[in-house]
């Protein structure tokens, strides 16, 4: 039977790509408000410059591997004593369009979507034995809507949100809490490495890593699957369920926007 989750504070929590942007920002709130943090990431130095900060434990490893996802599980079961909740928080971009060769949609695939299969893998039935855990994945608007110009990206984060629904689905009813962080656009590096889509992002509104954080403080005292930093995605996601033909005709509009960015910039 479910047991009593521990509260927000109490969380003993595995944040990976935690050198920087989103994954910092979350690391540093769970530690402010009182967790005890491990991060993870590919990027040693960053990394142990990030845990320094916040009084958390660094743990260098490359979750596009089998090994280095079971490396920060077992650093920080080590560590903490076991792991309440784990934040699958690190993602790349990973190529653009038809022409992204396959070995970098493997890469892009490892990372978006195998690292959280390897994870749950790892951690889900010892949850289970005992009743409860949390499992939130970073995924982005593109997996629940689609993104311009990255191909890799938007399949991939469409998967990430379909894997966590299915782990919902699945153990929901033995004490698992799953939730996909679905952000549009953030200020991180990866919104800078969006070139000329930045500016259509921007637009939006994006919101600050720190931003995003508070909002998943947010949702892990109600346990809401979607967390949405920018409430239009709701409303993007209706219409796009309601009405897929005025939704990609509307998409398609977007992308002849963004063409004439590339142009303008190009000439």
């Amino acid at each position: 039977m479910p047991s009593a989750h521990p509260p927000p504070h109490a969380l003993r929590a595995l944040v990976t790509g935690g050198a920087g942007g989103i994954g910092a920002a979350i690391a540093a709130k769970l530690a402010a408000q009182g967790a005890a943090v491990v991060v993870t990431d590919i990027d040693a130095d960053r990394l142990a410059d990030t845990a320094s900060r916040l009084g958390g434990y660094a743990v260098p490893a490359d979750i596009a591997t089998p090994d280095g996802v079971l490396l920060g599980i077992a650093a920080a079961t080590e560590r903490l004593g076991g792991i309440d909740a784990y934040f699958a928080n690190a993602g790349i971009i990973g190529g653009a369009g038809l022409e992204t060769p396959d070995s970098q949609w493997a890469t892009t695939y490892a990372i978006n979507v195998l690292a959280h299969v390897r994870a749950a893998r790892a951690l889900i039935p010892g949850w289970v034995e005992r009743g409860h855990g949390r499992f939130v994945v970073t995924a982005s608007a593109a997996g629940l809507l689609s993104m311009l110009d990255a191909a890799p990206y938007a399949v991939t984060k469409h998967a990430a949100v379909a894997f966590a629904e299915w782990l919902s689905i699945t153990y929901g009813g033995k004490g698992i809490v799953v939730q996909a962080l679905c952000p549009e656009g953030v200020r991180t590096a990866m919104l800078e490495q969006a070139g000329h889509l930045a500016e259509l992002l921007v637009t939006h509104g994006a919101r600050t890593p720190e931003e995003v954080a508070d909002l998943v403080w947010e949702a892990l005292h109600d346990n809401r699957f979607l967390i949405l930093p920018h409430p239009q995605v709701a409303d993007y996601y209706r219409a796009r369920a309601t009405d897929t033909d005025a939704w990609v005709a509307g998409m398609q509009r977007l992308q002849d926007r963004f063409d004439a960015l590339k142009e303008k910039a190009q000439s």
